[in-house]
């Protein structure tokens, strides 16, 4: 079976691929010709994964997994949330995002933060969601040189390292999308 992730982010069909049972092919975008820039307009992580799965079922015919994360900080009114990827500007860029979120938290004591991620699954004619979630805390600075995004400055409840110092297989074990695709892959397990 050949299945598309909605992305062509490398370092997540990285996670993902190790994941996923062999039987499954699992496509990127770029391998299926989808060059534009599929839209995510909706408030929430998961309407915005339900929107980019859908998109890819609908004009490629292909069926299709899309995931939407985002970083809720207690004490920013969970915020960057469904907004994380462009938390400091459309630039997307990773450190300015960090950045922002180390400013907005001076000197605010509650630095208590969680990762949340959605995957919507569009298989045939069904479609499911999967969550995942990773409580932990933001760092006051960044540490670590592995991962992408938020990862430096977020440590996991029950860790000494931030995300970004643990190694893929630690982080998948714990991680918000490691633990909304170990959803994914026993639902998948079942169907296949």
């Amino acid at each position: 079976m050949k299945l598309v992730f909605a992305t062509n982010n490398q370092n997540k069909i990285n996670e993902i691929q190790g994941l996923i049972p062999e039987t499954i092919t699992v496509l990127s975008l770029k391998d299926i010709g989808c060059l534009e820039d599929i839209p995510e307009t909706q408030p929430t992580i998961k309407g915005n994964a339900v929107q980019k799965a859908t998109y890819v079922k609908e004009n490629y015919g292909y069926n299709c997994f899309a995931d939407d994360t985002g970083l809720e900080i207690e004490s920013l009114n969970n915020e960057p949330g469904v907004f994380s990827a462009r938390y400091a500007g459309e630039k997307r860029d990773a450190n300015d995002n960090m950045n922002l979120v180390l400013k907005n938290l001076e000197n605010k004591p509650n630095r208590n933060a969680k990762f949340k991620t959605v995957i919507a699954l569009q298989i045939e004619d069904n479609s499911n969601t999967f969550e995942g979630i990773c409580k932990g805390e933001i760092t006051e600075t960044k540490h670590g040189e592995k991962g992408f995004g938020y990862d430096p400055i977020f440590k996991p409840n029950g860790q000494n390292n931030t995300f970004a110092e643990m190694d893929l297989d630690l982080k998948n074990k714990i991680g918000h999308r490691g633990k909304a695709v170990a959803l994914l892959v026993d639902y998948l397990n079942n169907i296949v």
